[in-house]
């Protein structure tokens, strides 16, 4: 059985969490968070179609809405690979903890699952200062 490594990347959020959820969960807000897909997501039935920039047009599906604050996501590249990110909102008293699991797949330097690792944790602080700066419910 295989298991990758794997690095959970978090942050705090003075937001109660199912607006925090709420608002991540939501497709149409990725763009002002998610610096990867800072172009946006065009809806393709159950998916979501995506500039990935030099790697091309991802194709993203979101796992279901739901009570417990998992925004789950198969991101599927150009060349038909399909990575797994687990994202996850939970309570944390009257904030929020948005926590996302990434994996080191196989053939990924040092150097890139850093880079990945600082990506990720930049977009998480942007979806922070967006939720505790903004009232938006």
């Amino acid at each position: 059985m295989t298991t990758y490594p794997a690095r959970f990347i978090h942050r705090s959020i003075a937001r109660d969490w199912r607006a925090v959820y709420s608002f991540a969960a939501q497709p149409e807000n990725i763009r002002q968070w998610a610096s990867g897909l800072a172009a946006g997501l065009t809806p393709d039935g159950e998916d979501w179609i995506g500039d990935g920039g030099p790697i091309g047009k991802l194709r993203v599906r979101f796992a279901p809405a739901n009570e417990f604050g998992v925004i789950d996501h198969t991101v599927t590249l150009p060349d038909g690979t399909r990575i797994y990110n687990a994202l996850r909102i939970i309570p944390n008293a009257d904030g929020a903890e948005v926590m996302f699991t990434l994996y080191r797949l196989p053939g990924v330097s040092d150097e890139a699952f850093e880079a990945d690792a600082a990506h990720i944790a930049r977009d998480l602080e942007a979806l922070k200062v967006i939720l505790e700066t903004t009232e938006m419910f």
